[in-house]
């Protein structure tokens, strides 16, 4: 009864740092009876796992033997891969600009096929300015644009004047600076300096994405290398960077890269098994056209490791947390227990996240099943199209990976934790 006390003491004089649970003490127990009056739940803070010797004796035994040469081997891989030089087709660059509509009327030579807005530039070496610019019409209706719109232009250098600037688009870059201040004020508001630690990941994977990954893919590397190790650094720095550098993290990015290498293996095997080329990929063909050497089955496989990368971390860290929380709760539970109540608490996890990313899957090819849906072909056709076997291969491999994370990372972490106080507090409690 002493040693239990004092074991509770040390927690309790330890500052609630980080999240708590609160542990229900019945009269059932000889502790909760003595203590449970007039006292009621009891809290427990969880940052005591991650300082407590025997898991971070356990932890860095799993960091140096498979953490360190893995973000080494990842660090030293995405040097060798950073891509030299410039990736930009020179055929392929135009000039733009941008600017306002002030004026719209039919085309007086063609007014079934094209309108003519008169645009204000606000860039570019005609700043200022009022140009011409026919906006064509597409299947009888004209594109919906409006006076005081804003368009994006191309540039034709040595065109006519009055053929010099030609429509793109609408210029959308006001709606989305608005919604992206809206998402960042509503995750710092939310998750304070822990969300804002969560913007500055989103931007490292921004950077990741536009400097490395897909420079390097033009450059000739191997997609699935690059993919995987874009992937690696990713996770370590968004994974680090969010939740701090302590053992639960460690356990929890362990866990990510060992579902993403079973991921990467899946993709591969079953892009090769299902003979799928990537060619029905949207913009694979003109990517090619411009880069002849481009793997584009390799470019598949790396586009369905870089899509589950996001809920593989969401759900490594939050099966780490449970673990951890349970842990808490129990210092004494044994890893048979630990990883019971884990796999419990991941089932219902992985229940939502799979049918999450299988029609997020879906939703991608949407208008490929409308058009099967026209024709009416039998359900087997439509499967066997590469354009949709590619979809149910990434939603599949996608899920198995996320599936494979819940017992992986549960495992290292009950591994890490079970056991780790029971000379302190003597008979353990059954973990619910």
């Amino acid at each position: 009864m002493a040693s239990r006390n004092v074991g509770r003491r040390r927690a309790d004089r330890r500052p609630n740092r980080r999240r708590a649970v609160e542990i229900p003490r019945g009269h059932g127990h000889g502790h909760g009876h003595a203590h449970g009056h007039g006292h009621g739940d009891h809290v427990v803070d969880t940052s005591v796992v991650n300082s407590d010797a025997i898991v971070a004796r356990r932890v860095r035994i799993v960091v140096a033997a498979v953490l360190v040469p893995l973000i080494v081997a990842a660090v030293v891989s995405l040097i060798v891969l950073w891509p030299g030089g410039d990736v930009k087709v020179a055929s392929y660059q135009t000039s733009s600009a941008r600017g306002q509509i002030t004026a719209l009327k039919p085309c007086a030579d063609a007014r079934d096929k094209c309108n003519l807005a008169t645009v204000k530039l606000s860039n570019g070496a005609d700043k200022g300015k009022a140009v011409p610019v026919q906006v064509p019409k597409a299947g009888g209706a004209p594109i919906p644009v409006k006076v005081g719109q804003e368009v994006m232009l191309a540039v034709q250098k040595d065109a006519p004047p009055d053929q010099k600037y030609q429509y793109v688009d609408h210029d959308r870059i006001k709606p989305l600076l608005i919604l992206a201040v809206i998402f960042a004020v509503a995750v710092v508001a939310l998750s304070r300096w822990r969300g804002f630690a969560a913007l500055i990941a989103l931007a490292v994977t921004a950077v990741m994405l536009t400097q490395f990954i897909l420079p390097a893919i033009l450059r000739g590397s191997n997609p699935l290398l690059v993919a995987v190790v874009g992937g690696a650094v990713i996770m370590t720095i968004a994974v680090f960077l969010t939740h701090g550098i302590n053992a639960e993290s460690s356990i929890a990015l362990a866990g990510t890269i060992a579902a993403l290498g079973l991921t990467v293996l899946l993709g591969w095997f079953f892009t090769g098994f299902s003979q799928l080329s990537g060619l029905a990929a949207e913009g694979a063909s003109t990517a090619q056209q411009f880069s002849p050497h481009l793997d584009l089955a390799g470019l598949l496989v790396a586009g369905m490791v870089i899509g589950a990368l996001g809920v593989l971390d969401d759900v490594t860290v939050t099966q780490a947390a449970a673990v951890w929380e349970l842990s808490a709760a129990n210092p004494a539970a044994s890893r048979r227990e630990l990883m019971s109540a884990g796999l419990r608490i991941g089932r219902t996890h992985v229940a939502s996240v799979v049918n999450t990313l299988v029609l997020a899957y879906a939703g991608a090819a949407m208008p490929v099943l409308l058009v099967f849906a026209i024709q009416d072909l039998p359900v087997v056709t439509v499967i066997s199209t590469e354009a949709v076997a590619m979809e149910v291969v990434r939603g599949l491999v996608g899920s198995l990976g996320i599936i494979a994370a819940v017992p992986l990372t549960t495992a290292l972490a009950a591994m890490a934790v079970a056991d780790r106080s029971r000379d302190l507090v003597g008979t353990p409690e059954p973990v619910a």
